[in-house]
């Protein structure tokens, strides 16, 4: 009897590595450290600070205050165009080489560097000009443009980690973890303002890119990546960098196999568009259509984030038992009522409420969307994926800056409703995305029990 006893094989349970140890067992709990720190870097550069900084120099009243809003829009969508250039081939190095971290870590130094290139340039006072504009705005709208092409060149590399680190009914779990952690990065990038008030944004940029680089360390210097594991295609000798676009056609051709998948990123394309472009959009639109000062904007920045943090926890759950499709769907409809409550708002109390659910709606498209590649998408060829999921969202990261910034241009001299009217073209994109969704072929996998 003893001795069947002990050859019995433990007893594992469907909720076997779903502990609290999951989330801090070293390779998740570094893994989520780098949402920590890229989730400062986007929200202070990309949401608060970069537009701040432009309305600062440029604006000045209802038309120019237009102007900046244009020109942060042309420079977020130059940055898209670099991605939907280069994150397709990106994906196809990953499955290449089966190596993430190795190219994770100089991209994400490229985007500190190009952080801390925007606050020094913007303390300098050059006499020249470019494109009429003084010639040190013209620098640091470069330098955004490059460190905002790196800091997203380096997720690509975070997000096809997931799967390493989780499997099964781990994945959407630590997933929903680490955007969770990442907006817990948002709160603490706001103790930049505390320091630089609502005057030096230069030096909010150089404070930005020292916490970026320290909450980087952990995933740079602790977290060991698993051996690499080529694609086949890797052995045939080497290849040039940019034949990975005959790899893309190569998958293109495939559509008809991986039909799920693409109709997603259809649905993902329209999505991004409207939630990235309102991330980009979000301070100028509080503070010269609503009137907030900088302050205000803050305190709301922080209750939405706190809305992100409990929606991306909570998202984490119900795409566990709803599965990707059913959780994208209701973040979906968040993000429409959202948008259209804040195009349509003229009080503050209806704008907080649009920002509340804009929160909830931004943290957790990340848990559904990536939960969704991971389950839709064939392992050898995820790497691809991935990275045509992030040129899907990319190429929307282009699309919604420039109709939003063409927008904002044509009808500048009708002030805040130039604003109002570009808000509501990010509706008409959620909707439609909504629409492609539900086309989506979707079978909610088995629950497996966890590694």
């Amino acid at each position: 009897m003893s001795q069947l006893a002990a050859s019995k094989p433990p007893r594992r349970t469907r909720k076997s590595g779903l502990g609290t140890g999951l989330f801090l067992s070293l390779p998740v709990l570094s893994w989520a450290l780098f949402d920590f720190a890229n989730t400062i870097f986007s929200s202070n550069i990309v949401t608060i600070f970069f537009p701040l900084y432009l309305q600062q120099v440029l604006g000045g009243d209802a038309r120019m205050d237009q102007i900046a809003s244009t020109f942060i829009s042309y420079a977020n969508a130059a940055s898209g165009l670099l991605l939907v250039v280069f994150t397709p081939l990106l994906g196809v190095w990953m499955d290449r080489t089966g190596r993430k971290k190795a190219f994770l870590v100089p991209f994400a130094l490229a985007a500190i560097l190009f952080t801390f290139l925007m606050g020094f340039t913007a303390y300098t006072d050059s006499p020249s000009s470019m494109f009429g504009l003084p010639l040190t705005i013209v620098m640091v709208l470069i330098f955004f443009t490059g460190a905002k092409f790196f800091y997203n060149s380096s997720q690509l590399f975070y997000d096809n980690m997931l799967p390493d680190i989780a499997t099964g009914p781990q994945v959407p779990l630590v997933s929903g973890f680490g955007v969770a952690v990442g907006y817990v990065g948002t709160l603490m990038g706001l103790v930049v303002y505390a320091i630089v008030g609502s005057g030096d944004y230069p030096f909010a940029f150089i404070l930005t890119a020292a916490l970026f680089l320290i909450f980087s360390l952990p995933i740079m210097l602790l977290y060991k990546e698993k051996p690499a594991v080529p694609a086949p295609a890797a052995s045939e000798g080497r290849r040039s960098f940019f034949s990975g676009y005959r790899d893309i056609y190569e998958t293109f051709k495939e559509a008809k196999k991986h039909r799920a998948v693409f109709t997603f990123m259809v649905a993902y394309f329209f999505f991004n568009d409207a939630v990235a472009t309102a991330i980009a959009m979000m301070s100028v639109y509080a503070t010269a259509v609503m009137g907030f000062s900088a302050g205000q904007f803050i305190l709301l920045y922080l209750v939405a984030t706190v809305c992100a943090i409990i929606g991306s926890f909570i998202f984490g759950h119900i795409t566990r038992r709803v599965g990707g499709k059913v959780s994208s769907g209701l973040v979906a409809i968040v993000l429409i009522l959202a948008l259209i409550l804040a195009a349509a708002a003229f009080s503050n109390a209806v704008f907080w409420a649009a920002a509340c659910l804009y929160g909830v709606a931004m943290g957790s498209l990340w848990v559904t969307s990536r939960t969704m590649i991971v389950e839709l998408s064939p392992p050898d060829k995820r790497g691809q994926f991935f990275g045509l999921f992030a040129f899907s969202g990319k190429l929307s990261s282009v699309l919604g800056p420039l109709v939003y910034g063409t927008v904002t241009w044509a009808l500048a001299g009708h002030g805040t409703l130039a604003s109002r009217a570009a808000l509501l073209s990010l509706v008409v994109m959620a909707v439609i995305g909504l629409a492609v969704l539900l086309r989506v072929p979707y079978k909610k996998p088995a629950e497996e029990p966890a590694a």
